[in-house]
């Protein structure tokens, strides 16, 4: 009798958590579809207001074969430059950009942040003065992040004071994407 009754019990309890677990299975779909749309658009939208940020002029927008790469143009159709997302992680998790560069990939246009989740007060600063250091920068070498001092060569820019990871963030990942985008482009 009472291994027939455990049996019963058990039955049970796997048949109401299978259940359970398809009909979670089911609504995660759902929304997931639902949403998947609207975040697209959302991203889609920030990109947008990113490139028109860093490049005001710019009539036509056009992602090139590489992701998260953007032929910029002028109303004369004139090539304006460059907008790219680059993307890596910070002190507190991911940090998402997106930069504009010239056509030939020797000066920044500007910088807008995407996402980031650093600290308040700290590694969000990025996203303030920090960020305007890169409008009119040099990227023929590679950036340079420094500390305590003015930069005084081309292509270096003030780490903020205590986010210097951050800031060291930021500076790599433009290294890194710029590089791919020099060489997709066949740019040197």
């Amino acid at each position: 009798m009472i291994k027939n009754f455990f049996k019963s019990d058990v039955i049970k309890m796997i048949s109401a958590l299978a259940v359970v677990g398809v009909f979670s299975a089911i609504t995660l779909v759902f929304v997931y579809e639902y949403s998947m749309p609207k975040i697209e658009e959302n991203i889609r939208r920030a990109t947008d207001e990113g490139i028109k940020s860093i490049f005001p002029e710019a009539d036509t927008v056009e992602e090139m074969k590489h992701k998260g790469v953007f032929e910029v143009r002028g109303q004369d159709k004139n090539l304006m430059g460059y907008a790219f997302i680059a993307e890596g992680n910070g002190y507190q998790g991911p940090i998402q950009v997106i930069a504009g560069v010239d056509p030939g990939l020797r000066t920044m246009t500007g910088l807008q942040i995407l996402e980031s989740q650093e600290t308040p007060g700290l590694g969000a600063e990025i996203a303030g003065d920090f960020r305007k250091q890169f409008s009119g920068l040099s990227v023929v070498d590679e950036i340079e992040c420094i500390k305590n001092r003015e930069p005084d060569k081309p292509g270096e820019i003030e780490a903020i004071t205590g986010a210097t990871i951050s800031s060291q963030a930021v500076v790599n990942m433009l290294n890194n994407r710029l590089a791919e985008l020099r060489d997709k482009l066949g740019v040197k």
